[in-house]
This record gives structure tokens, sequence and C-alpha cells, in this order.
């Protein structure tokens, strides 16, 4: 057996093919509807028609939809597969061991690329603020040509400086541009998600007519849910032109509107306080519901005596009594009838507290008293970071209340004490399951909560909050542009990004503080996004001598092991918080991820006469951590001594039950 050599072309050097993953499912279901030609695989409009029956198969740009110039480009550009990874970033972590939370900073369109392979089909709630388009301008590349060149470009990466992207409302693609930015990105996070997932989106009046049918292309119209409206200021702005702009709205769409419901709110006390116990019934509080109804009942014409003794001939007149003589008679042997402290009312039923729905249908008008307003949220901000200028503001950041209901409605709390959030860990070929690290396998993996235009970071802060308050377990994983921040240099910052985590560590401290007994995650892993650390093959035509040598090492200069291996866990599909041990073999690191689900080996060096003591060892140490099912080991291509070196490991390695071994 020799290694398998992974380059830059190769599959698992890559973030997951979309375009790919559609045809496999199209050929599954229909393989008569794909032929081959001499452009690939290519899909029979014909048999697609027959396939519908009566339904209208059409690639004309007269029908019903909204299209704007750019829409097939911008689809184009959510199914090509990204070439960057994320590089971790330990010292700007809070408890990067324990932590089971992210912080990615980089180009959300790339980012969303980068975790299909880890995070497919397991978010359960994406909550987003995308830049508003009010004419202002946004950093959001608006040259789809290399995604990674222009993250670069604009973070001033790159030579030339910073570069934003305007959008101002005489540009003549003022609604075009916006378009052509969010659409790849809910495209790509609608894979994300879960099949009974939901996504929360705050918009404002200017795009929410556009947003809405754009959700409605992407998530299918039949799994709207709801558009909330959000009363974002508590008093009218008289400077005004025309009307106050009190609020703004939250689309909510689900994967499957028949898969999800929302979760009931809190029973708040004014509802409480409607319950009360005049008679001492021990069955608890209660409140009398009248016993008639407009609606007909043949069985609600009947005579009934109070206990005071007065006949009551029926119930009044154009209404019926709700319940059959037969069973009101039952009730009122029940005492759940009430007649009145003197016993001679009309007959009203007891409906006790503990009987009723321990919670509220949540509303689609949500007031600042309930979830706060964006004066609150600016007040939060400052109270967790210390601006270094008056300078630097922020026109709408989203109360944490406002955060919190959302998490209520769309995320059950777990338990921070069952799961630590590793069963069920897969790798891309689905060939093998581990489960590490939860004590009771038999509880659900924690809620994962995706915040792509993560801004400030209210939606960690809100999950720290939540979780502490409700004893929870859930994840949080954010996203965030490191946008040019001029006015905040003094403070050691210089971009979004860095406002971002400073505002993460404050909450973190925070609410440890306020509630000392909670043992729950309130850290947070940072990445950067980069350019993959597998070089790509660009040779030099005059000077291909050069050239050759230059890739003997398939690595980027200047990339550290960590590095390394966490691209290898992106590119297999893992968790970027599965859990890593490290032992040393034969002299060389050896990390076991996942318990044995991968075993990499980025020494730089392995010589022949070490090849045996090294492969043992690792076999040796997958055997005592009890790996279920295959394992993927992992080594820098370059390192072996000669090809004597890599033949004798992969050889010794397979009779030890290691049959997947790379090279990089």
């Amino acid at each position: 057996m020799t290694l398998q050599k992974i380059d830059a072309g190769s599959p698992e050097a890559q973030s997951a093919d979309l375009i790919a993953d559609n045809i496999a499912r199209l050929r599954a279901l229909f393989p008569e509807l794909l032929t081959e030609s001499a452009k690939g695989v290519t899909i029979n409009v014909d048999v697609l028609k027959s396939l519908v029956g009566d339904a209208t198969v059409t690639d004309t740009d007269e029908k019903y939809g909204l299209n704007w110039h750019g829409k097939r480009r911008a689809r184009q550009i959510a199914l090509t597969p990204s070439a960057g990874t994320l590089r971790p970033c330990p010292e700007e972590s809070v408890d990067w061991d324990a932590t089971q939370n992210l912080m990615i900073e980089g180009d959300n369109l790339e980012v969303l690329k980068l975790l299909q392979k880890s995070y497919a089909g397991k978010v359960k709630l994406i909550y987003i603020d995308p830049p508003y388009n009010t004419g202002k301008d946004f950093v959001y590349p608006d040259s789809f040509q290399d995604s990674i060149h222009n993250y670069l470009k604009i973070t001033g990466q790159t030579e030339g400086g910073a570069k934003i992207s305007s959008n101002t409302d005489a540009s003549g693609r003022f609604h075009t541009d916006w378009l052509n930015m969010i659409y790849p990105r809910l495209k790509l996070a609608r894979t994300l998600l879960k099949d009974d997932g939901v996504v929360f989106v705050s918009i404002a009046d200017h795009e929410v007519h556009n947003l809405r049918a754009v959700m409605n292309e992407v998530f299918g119209e039949e799994n709207f849910v709801a558009a909330v409206v959000w009363q974002k200021v508590y008093a009218p702005k008289n400077s005004a032109r025309h009307f106050s702009e009190d609020h703004d709205y939250v689309l909510v769409f689900a994967k499957s509107a028949e898969s999800w419901t929302p979760r009931l709110l809190p029973r708040t006390a004014e509802q409480d306080s409607h319950y009360s116990n005049p008679d001492n019934d021990p069955r608890g509080v209660w409140r009398a519901d009248g016993m008639s109804a407009r609606n007909y009942y043949s069985k609600g014409t009947y005579p009934i005596t109070a206990p005071s003794g007065r006949l009551i001939e029926g119930p009044p007149s154009g209404r019926y009594w709700v319940y059959s003589e037969e069973k009101f008679r039952e009730l009122d042997a029940d005492n759940r009838i009430w007649w009145g402290a003197d016993g001679n009312n009309q007959p009203a039923v007891k409906r006790f507290l503990s009987e009723v729905g321990q919670g509220r249908v949540p509303q689609t008008l949500w007031t600042y008293q309930e979830v706060g307003h964006t004066q609150e949220a600016k007040k939060e901000l400052i109270a967790a970071v210390d601006f270094p200028s008056s300078d630097v503001v922020f026109d709408t950041p989203k109360p944490t209340r406002l955060i919190r209901r959302i998490l209520q409605l769309a995320t059950a709390p777990g338990d921070a004490g069952e799961a630590d959030g590793f069963v069920g860990v897969k790798d891309m070929s689905a060939n093998y399951t581990v489960s590490t690290k939860a004590t009771a396998l038999d509880q659900p993996p924690p809620d994962i909560v995706l915040d792509f235009f993560a801004g400030t970071g209210s939606t960690m802060d809100a999950v720290f909050q939540q979780n502490a308050e409700d004893k929870g377990n859930r994840r949080c994983i954010l996203v965030q542009l490191p946008e040019p921040l001029p006015g905040a240099e003094s403070a050691g910052w210089s971009s979004v990004a860095d406002i971002t985590k400073a505002r993460l560590r404050g909450a973190s401290k925070k609410v440890r503080e306020a509630t000392p007994g909670f043992a729950g995650d309130l850290g947070f892993r940072v990445f950067k996004l980069d350019t993959s650390n597998i070089r790509a093959w660009n040779p030099n035509p005059d000077n291909l001598k050069a050239t050759l040598f230059e890739h003997l090492d398939h690595i980027e200069p200047g990339r550290s092991a960590d590095d390394i291996l966490y691209e290898i866990l992106l590119k297999l599909g893992l968790d970027l918080c599965v859990p890593i041990e490290e032992q040393t073999i034969a002299g060389k690191p050896v990390h076991s991820v996942g318990g044995g689900v991968l075993m990499a080996c980025l020494a730089e060096s392995i010589q022949v006469a070490e090849v045996e003591e090294l492969a043992l060892g690792i076999a040796a140490w997958r055997k005592a951590q009890g790996t279920v099912g295959e394992t993927t080991a992992v080594f820098r291509d370059s390192a072996f001594q000669n090809d004597v070196a890599k033949s004798n490991l992969a050889a010794i390695l397979e009779q030890h039950g290691i049959k997947q071994v790379r090279s990089l």
C-alpha cells in the first residue's frame, strides 16, 4: 500500500462541491435525467418535463419571481468551492481548550463555504443582521472573481490599501449590489440548517420587500413563518421629514415549516395575576371561563338549577351551553363549576393554572418594553467595551433581549452538564461515527446558533446570558469581516472584528461574575480566513527547474502544524471544536482528533529507521482509545526520507487496521 497524496487539486483540499452534491442527488432520484456530453454532465430538459408532468419547465426570463442583473452569477458564486482555510488563533481566544464556540474573522461568503463539510445540516438557528441598504458604504466585495483576493484587499492585507464598496442610492445599482451580496450567502446558509432549523433576519424598510422575495426563492414560499415587527425606539423622531421610523422587521423562514414550530414563551406575571383560589380548591389557583358561546350546539339548550335553588332556564339569548348536560353534571360533581360566592351566578368553568399550557404563543409585534431598543443595545456595547473615542459609534446594534427572545423561540436549553456536543461527529465520507466526551450518549447534541453578520457580537453575548439563565449548552458560531475601523487605533483595534472579540471577552467576564454558579461555556475560539496551507501548482515557465524545487514541500511557508491540522479538520468535515489530544511517539508530535477518528503526524522529518516505532505507536494509541470505525492518518509528504519510508509506514498502519493513509 502507498500513501495517497493530497495536493491543492484533490477533493480533500477543497471545500464542499455543492454542484457535485446536487448532481449526485439528481442522479440518485432520476438517473434518466442526466446524460454525458463533451461538456460533462448534461440535464435533459425534455426528460425533466416528462418527470414533472403538467408542471411547466422553462428557461425563459419571463417568469414570476425577483430578477436582477447579476443574479445568475450570484447563484454560481454560492456553488463555487473555496480555496481558503481557517487559521487558529488561540492567543486571541478565551478558554481555547474547553470552549465549543467559534468567532471567525473573514468574508462570510468564503467562511460559509468552508463550513459546509463540517456543519451542513447541523445548525438549529441562524440569526443575521445584514448591513441595511441605506445608501451608505458597505465593505462586502462587489466583485466576486476571487473572494479570497477581495477579502485580503478590502482588509488592507495586500498592496493598495483598504477598499470600500460604495452603494449610494444614486448609483443605479442600489438594490442590485445589495441583492448580489445577500443572495449567495442565504443559499449557503440554508444548507447549514437542520431539517427542523429556522432563520431569523433583521431588516429595515429599504429592502424588506426584496429580502422577502429572495427568501421565498431560497427557502420556499411555503416555509415563510412570520414577519415580526420590532419596535426599535422608545420615542418618536421629531426631526423626521415624513414619518418617524420606529420599527424594523425580523423575517422568519423555516427550512421546513412542517418540521419547525416555535417554542412557547414563558408566561408573564400579568397573565398569572388573573388566577386566584377564592374557594381554596386543593388543585390550586384558577380563573373562571363562561360556559356559553354563540356557536350552535344541538345539546346546548337545557335548564340548570344553581346551588342557591334558582332555576336557570337556559343559556343567554342567542347562545348555547358549550357542554352537553351529561358533561356539565360531571364537571359540577368534580367541583369544576363556579357559581359565585353566593352560589347564585351563571355557571362558569374553572380553568386551573396547573392544567394550562406553561407558556404563551409568540406574537408578531415585539415592543421595546419586551425585547429592548437600539439605545439599550448601545449602552450594552459601551458597558462591555471601553471605547477609546466617541467617534466609534455603531448605529444599528441589536439588544441582547431581542436576540434572547429569538433563542427562546428557536432553541432548546439542553443541559450544560450532560453532553459536550461531540456526539455523532462524522467524516465527509460518512463511513464512521465517533462518540466522545459525552457522559450521556442518548442526549442530543447542543443546538448550534450561527450569525455570519456578527457585528459587535450581540448574538454570542445573548447566548452566554441565555445559557446562564436556563443552564443551557447552546453553541454559537460568529463570522465577522475585519472591516477597517478608523478612530479605534489607540485601543489596539483596527477592525470591527476587534470590537467583536473585545465585546465577547467583556460579556464572558460579566456573565461569569453575575452567575458564579454557572459552569457552562463562556469562551470562544478565534479563527481567521486565509489562503490554503496547501500550495497550488503555479509553475514559472521561464524556470521550471526552480519551480520544481520550490514545490518539493506542498505546504505554504510560515504555516504552523496547528494551521495544517485545522485545515485537515475542515476538509474531512470534522467539527472545529472536536477534542484533540497530543502525544510524542518516536520523538514526533502526534495528534489524535475525535478519539482517534483522525491521527495526524505533521513532523517535518521522518527517517526510515523511525517508521516502525512511529507506526506501531500510532496503532497502539488508536487501540487504547477504543476508536470505533475507520481512522484517517495524515502526514507531511515532504517529511519522508524516501519512498521506502512512505511505503513501510503505510503497510504497517494497514496491518493494524488504519487503511486511510494520506500525505500533504
